[in-house]
C-alpha cells in the first residue's frame, strides 16, 4: 500500500507539474470585419465615402494552447473540441513564444496590406510598386529604402511586384541592372546595383530587396485588429473593404464567416486548422463558410451541421458568390 501511495503521489506530481511536449488545438475568437472591437470599427475608411452594412462578415482563428501539464494537455483533450499535437510541428527548436508572436504579427500585417491591395484593384483603383524590405549587406543596402516606389527594372515599367520577380528572372550574380525609383520628397532617379549570388542558392541574381504592390489611392484604410496572428484572415479583410466602399449590402444581411490567406492579386490559399474554424464559425451565428479550395475535402469531413461551405478560390469567387446568394442563384459549394 504505501509502494501504490507513493506511485499515486508521484504520478500526481508529474500530472500537475511535468510540462508536455505539445500544443492543443481548438476552435478560436472570432470577429466581424463589419463590425466594432473594443468601440473601433474593425474596417475604416478615413478620406473617402463608405457604407454600412447590416450583415456580418466573420474572420475566425484557431486557439493554440502551449506550455501545458500532462492533466492540462488530456482535461483539453478529454473535452473533445481540442486536438493535440507535437509541439514541434509549430515551434522551431530555440524559438521563443516571442519570436513566434512577433512572426505571426508580421504574417499578419502582410495579410492585412494583401487584403487591401486585392480589393482596392477589384474596385478598380491603380496600384504601386513599392519597396518594403532592404536587405543588410546586399548590392540594395544603402541604394533603396523602404517606401520607395519602383518604376522600372533595367528599363521595364513594372507595374506589380509580379512584375519586378519577372523582369529579374533570367538575371545572374555579377551582372548590373538599372532601377529606376522616385522616393517622396525627391524627382524620379535612376541607379544601377550588380547582382550577387542568392542566399537560397537558386541561379538569379540576388539584388536584396522585397517589393509590394501598394494601393494608389487618396484615401487611408486601418484595420483595427492587433493581437491576432498569421495570415489567414486575408480574405474576409478583403471583402470588409469591398463591402464598406461599395454601395449595398454584400452579405445581404447574412451572417458569413470564412477564412484563406489572400496575396496582392486577390488569389486564395488554404489555411491550416479548418475544422476548428467552422465549429467556432457556427457557434458564432453563421450559416455560410467561405472555404478556400484547398481546403474543401478537410471541410465537408468535419463540417457542423446548418453551415453551408461555399467554395472559393479568389476574391472575385468570394464576391461572386455572396452577389448569387442575395439574388437566389446556386453558388459553388464544396459538396458538388
Amino acid at each position: 500500500m504505501v509502494v501504490s501511495g507513493v506511485l499515486v503521489l508521484v504520478f500526481a506530481l508529474v500530472g500537475a507539474f511535468v510540462r508536455v511536449p505539445y500544443v492543443a488545438l481548438g476552435p478560436g475568437p472570432t470577429y466581424n470585419t463589419l463590425g466594432t472591437v473594443d468601440g473601433h470599427e474593425v474596417v475604416s475608411v478615413d478620406g473617402q465615402r463608405s457604407f454600412p452594412a447590416d450583415g456580418e462578415l466573420r474572420m475566425t482563428t484557431v486557439s493554440l494552447n502551449d506550455d501545458m501539464t500532462l492533466f492540462g494537455a488530456l482535461g483539453l483533450w478529454l473535452s473533445g473540441r481540442f486536438a493535440l499535437a507535437p509541439r514541434e510541428n509549430y515551434f522551431r527548436p530555440g524559438q521563443t513564444d516571442e519570436e513566434v508572436r512577433r512572426q505571426n504579427l508580421r504574417q499578419f500585417r502582410v495579410s492585412q496590406s494583401n487584403a487591401e491591395v486585392a480589393a482596392l484593384r477589384r474596385l478598380g483603383h491603380p496600384v504601386q510598386v513599392v519597396v518594403a524590405e532592404v536587405e543588410k549587406n546586399s548590392p540594395a543596402d544603402g541604394v533603396l529604402k523602404p517606401g520607395d516606389r519602383l518604376l522600372r527594372v533595367d528599363g521595364r515599367e513594372v507595374a506589380d511586384s509580379a512584375a519586378v520577380h519577372e523582369a529579374l528572372a533570367d538575371t545572374r550574380p555579377g551582372q548590373t541592372v538599372s532601377l529606376t525609383v522616385r522616393r517622396d520628397g525627391e524627382g524620379e532617379r535612376t541607379v544601377r546595383v550588380t547582382l550577387t549570388n542568392r542566399p537560397d542558392n537558386r541561379p538569379q541574381g540576388f539584388v536584396g530587396f522585397q517589393p509590394s504592390d501598394r494601393a494608389d489611392v487618396p484615401f487611408e484604410i486601418d484595420i483595427a485588429l492587433e493581437d491576432v496572428g498569421g495570415p489567414s484572415a486575408g480574405l474576409m479583410f478583403a471583402l470588409a473593404i469591398v463591402d464598406r466602399l461599395t454601395q449595398g449590402d454584400l452579405t445581404g444581411g447574412r451572417h458569413v464567416a470564412g477564412t484563406g490567406e489572400i496575396d496582392a492579386q486577390g488569389n486564395v490559399g488554404e489555411i491550416g486548422g479548418i475544422s476548428f474554424k467552422l465549429v467556432a464559425a457556427r457557434e458564432a451565428g453563421a450559416t455560410s463558410f467561405l472555404v478556400p479550395s484547398g481546403n474543401c475535402d478537410e471541410a465537408v469531413a468535419s463540417a457542423p451541421d446548418g453551415l453551408r461551405l461555399i467554395e472559393v478560390g479568389h476574391l472575385d469567387d468570394a464576391v461572386h458568390a455572396l452577389e448569387a446568394l442575395n439574388s437566389g442563384e446556386p453558388v459553388p459549394t464544396c459538396a458538388s
